[in-house]
């Protein structure tokens, strides 16, 4: 097998597979600062273990390559690494927590262990010095302890115990190097030592609070503990600079009352080592190593004699240490290091011959020799969320911007880091490069403005100060002449390249708080008619604002249209529509997984079509760029969802084998961008604090729609049963039910068979079959077919046949289905608390809400509605009567729909609909 057969090293060497997915990571820009960064080997090959985001990261530093450990679906919240650097365990948080073991040398999971700690996840986890236990302990508030023995095919653990939350958070576990039988897990304020026996816990003991009268010593709050190289022995590290001792043998309690191991564990003494506080606690050979806030190593003897510092001055507070499996050359003098006696020369030996990786928590890595006093900076990566990324249009360049302000410059095709800046007064929000490349403006959290040169990114001109809240969008005209920001007070500025004093530069133009809800997207284009640009606005209060930037002047932005875009649905953003025919369209998607193509000049909606659904909805979109190597006819859409990365074929068509996604940040994407020639896909993590780079591969998303069928094949595995099922029967009758209606039931003229029906009768088949479109959906659909040859044929269309009709069914009927939960959101909203507690509507409010809200129907309409429902509730015939009584009808109302209603009667007395249980 790969496993039995890898060795160190071999990683990198053998040549990977082409995958068959449309989008291939290939690399990743940053990495949780939060968690250790392992050495997996040191000298010709340096290789650095670290978590980004959902994946382990194994880095090749000096040949600069990386290799990726996929296979969580969440965050990854703990790691742990063997001591022969070979098994790699990590474990997350969320749904469907899992622990994998994986083999470092093959990049090969060896395990998988699920539904390990299933409400919450794991938040701490080591494995034993021989490597063959777990230790996991969760996430919740009462915390679950559990034993595993990795190596058995079994979902159970070998033991497990139970926290009680006032031993407080226990974040930190640790086995006992001589003992894995042995480990200790410490919170801020509670330390805890275990023993375990081969099928249950065999026992527990929690070390007694610490105060200040302990040992008359402020002892601060735990950071982490080890077990002594002397056996008997265990070390805390303290936020105040000290370390607690633990003994199993109290010097001061005769030997026949001691007690065994784990409960005789107390604290014995605290040794106040410094004053600043101590983060990492690591046992090497038969030294104890301390690493602190000021970026300061210390090594001890047993006796917690120094006997090795390092103080470098340019290192943040200490996040790990790891040092090499191999040894060198024993170190030289060292200017900034201290030694102790000679008695100690032995642990100096073996402690300060191996190399050694740090890092910080301010997103720092720094390789350290001991032949060397150089601290070598790694890397350096952002230490707060990455929102903001951005292509250059004509060089391999991707610019990426945090909310520490840093920004950086990287070379995506060398993976090469080019330039960087740091803000100081604010955070990186969004970036944009102009279609030019010479400019690279950037929003920023306190609502300032910077327009940067491209390459040096320093500033072109002053910054500008017109936004009142964070900048959200930033984007730059066609031309290089405008450039517009939305921000968080839904406002859209401008700005302007204007000529002065012989030298062009950027001044403010205009702004305007034209939406009253977040604004999603702000996009240019191009005139029609002209070369001018055009800029458009999207909000979240569903209207599309089109503004007039040749006839705006100073601090007056002149809009020319407004638009309502969406009736229910929210709309979440926008992008132009590759010119697939005579008619210009502009892309939109909402909030119920549809996407619609709105006539670009006219704003008026022509087509409604199923959007990709893979848990939530499109929150960003943008036209792939066409390569040489692709059919130049053929276009492709590149999205996000929330925390996934996908394409999708053009034309847009509701067909699902179309398009593919693949989870890229589980905490949510906050930007997205495409390299020039369409080869590269890049996503920003925001709060992971990583960038991810995509290899775009075309033809595993052509053959994926090629195997799902061609025509209506996919379109019919979206009906319930398929083409074979029940619902397609039925939907055929009432089709062709349609098809007599509009012809008229008691005609005595000769029938004309045919596959079609008139467009009118589509309302009536679509609420036959159990989809209730309201008047504006009606119209959308009805307009949809008459106008879906214009204007190519020129000529309105007046008949459907029975394919056309499926695909109009599942592009328009709703993506997830009817859902209770959103009737019953309703009720909240529109209803108030009876006496027994629930929520109800008044039946006069709800008569009246539904005559005079929304889309309002008239008396008479709400009157023979509601009498043909009821009179089918009691029976009362099987077809809708032709006429009714007005009279007959308001006592039907009262006596049959009670004075107080809640969802669940409005759904299953009043419309007869099914409530599932």
């Amino acid at each position: 097998s790969l496993v039995w057969a890898a060795t160190p090293g071999m990683l990198f060497q053998k040549d990977r597979e082409t995958s068959p997915d449309p989008l291939n990571l290939s690399w990743v820009f940053g990495y949780n600062s939060s968690l250790a960064v392992h050495s997996l080997m040191d000298g010709k090959d340096r290789v650095l273990l670290y978590i980004s985001s959902h994946m382990a990261v194994i880095h090749d530093v000096l040949r600069n390559r990386q290799y990726h450990l996929q296979g969580h679906t969440n965050v990854i919240s703990c790691l742990c690494v063997s001591e022969d650097k070979r098994w790699v365990a990590t474990a997350d948080q969320g749904p469907d927590a899992l622990i994998i073991v994986w083999d470092s040398f093959s990049g090969v999971p060896v395990r998988t262990i699920f539904g390990s700690h299933p409400e919450d996840g794991v938040c701490a986890i080591a494995i034993s010095q021989d490597a063959k236990y777990l230790v996991t302990i969760s996430a919740g508030t009462v915390q679950r302890v559990c034993v595993w023995k990795w190596t058995l095919p079994t979902e159970k653990p070998m033991c497990s115990t139970e926290l009680r939350p006032e031993f407080g958070h226990q974040d930190y576990v640790i086995f006992n190097p001589q003992n894995p039988h042995e480990f200790v897990s410490n919170s801020k304020t509670q330390v805890i030592f275990y023993l375990w026996g081969r099928t249950s816990a065999q026992g527990e003991h929690v070390a007694s609070p610490l105060s200040p009268q302990t040992f008359k010593t402020v002892v601060g709050h735990f950071s982490q503990s080890v077990f002594h190289f002397n056996n008997s022995k265990a070390v805390t590290a303290t936020s105040a600079g000290k370390l607690v001792v633990w003994d199993a043998v109290d010097p001061h309690i005769p030997p026949e009352e001691q007690q065994a191991k784990p409960h005789g564990m107390t604290a014995t003494k605290v040794v106040s080592m410094q004053k600043e506080s101590l983060t990492v606690l690591v046992v090497l050979e038969s030294c104890i190593v301390t690493g602190d806030v000021k970026g300061h190593i210390k090594f001890y003897d047993g006796e917690l004699l120094l006997l090795w510092f390092y103080s470098p001055s340019n290192v943040g507070p200490i996040r790990s240490l790891s040092f090499s499996t191999t040894l060198r050359d024993p170190p030289g003098a060292f200017s900034d290091t201290s030694s102790s006696d000679s008695d100690s020369s032995n642990s100096v030996s073996l402690a300060l011959n191996r190399n050694f990786i740090l890092s910080t928590s301010d997103a720092t890595v720094f390789h350290v020799a001991t032949d060397s006093t150089d601290f070598e900076k790694v890397m350096e990566e952002a230490k707060r969320a990455v929102s903001a990324i951005a292509c250059h249009p004509q060089q391999t360049l991707v610019a990426v911007g945090s909310h520490c302000g840093l920004l950086k410059v990287w070379d995506y095709w060398e993976t090469k880091y080019l330039a960087s800046r740091i803000f100081t007064k604010a955070g990186i929000q969004c970036l944009s490069y102009d279609p030019k490349g010479y400019f690279l403006a950037a929003g920023f959290t306190d609502g300032s403005v910077y327009i940067l040169d491209a390459i040096s990114l320093q500033s072109s001109c002053k910054e500008f100060q017109f936004s009142q809240g964070p900048v959200t969008h930033i984007s730059f005209s066609h031309n290089s002449e405008y450039l517009a920001t939305a921000d968080e007070k839904y406002s859209v500025t401008v700005y302007k390249r204007v000529l002065q004093n012989g030298r062009r530069c950027w001044e403010h133009l205009a702004g305007l708080d034209s939406h009253y809800k977040p604004i999603r997207s702000i996009l240019f284009g191009v005139q029609a008619d002209s070369n001018k640009p055009r800029l458009l606005s999207l909000g979240e209060d569903r209207q599309l604002v089109e503004y007039d930037l040749s006839s705006s002047i100073k601090d007056h932005l002149v809009v020319t249209h407004q638009d309502q875009v969406e009736q229910i649905a929210v709309p979440l953003c926008l992008a132009w529509y590759p010119q697939l025919s005579a008619e210009p369209f502009i892309l939109t998607a909402n909030s119920c997984y549809k996407m619609k193509l709105l006539n670009a000049t006219t704003k008026t909606c022509r087509k409604t079509l199923l959007g990709p659904t893979y848990g939530s909805p499109l929150e960003k979109i943008q036209i792939l760029p066409t390569t040489s190597l692709a059919d130049p006819q053929q276009y492709y859409l590149v999205y996000v969802t929330k925390d996934k990365v996908g394409l999708q074929m053009l034309p847009v068509d509701g067909n699902p084998h179309k398009s593919s996604a693949l989870i890229c940040h589980p905490d949510g994407v906050s930007d997205l961008a495409i390299s020039y020639d369409g080869r590269h896909v890049f996503t920003a993590g925001g709060s992971d604090c990583t960038v991810m780079k995509w290899k775009v591969n075309l033809n595993a998303l052509d053959a994926a729609a090629f195997l799902g069928g061609e025509d209506l094949i996919p379109f019919y595995n979206l009906l319930d049963g398929g083409r074979e099922g029940k619902f397609f029967r039925e939907l055929e009758d009432y089709f062709y039910y349609a098809q007599l209606c509009s012809q008229g039931i008691n005609t005595p003229e000769n029938r004309e068979v045919s596959t079609y029906i008139p467009v009118e009768e589509i309302p009536s088949v679509m609420r036959a079959i159990g989809f209730y479109p309201s008047e504006k959906e009606i119209e959308e659909m009805i307009n949809e077919v008459k106008f879906s040859k214009c204007p190519d044929a020129g000529e309105q269309v007046t008949k459907i046949n029975l394919g056309d009709f499926i695909k109009l069914y599942i592009n328009h009927r709703p993506a997830l289905g009817l859902s209770m939960k959103s009737l019953k959101r309703a009720f909240q909203v529109l209803g108030y608390d009876n006496e027994k507690g629930d929520k109800v509507i008044d039946r006069g409010d709800l008569l009246s809400l539904l005559q005079c809200r929304g889309e309002r129907m008239t008396e008479d309409e709400l009157a023979q509605c509601l009498t043909t429902l009821l009179s089918r509730r009691r029976g009362r015939g099987g077809s809708e009567p032709d006429t009714y009584d007005p009279s007959g009808a308001a006592a039907l109302i009262e006596e049959e729909i009670p004075a107080e209603i809640t969802a669940e009667i409005f759904a299953a007395d009043i419309l007869g609909l099914p409530i599932a249980e």
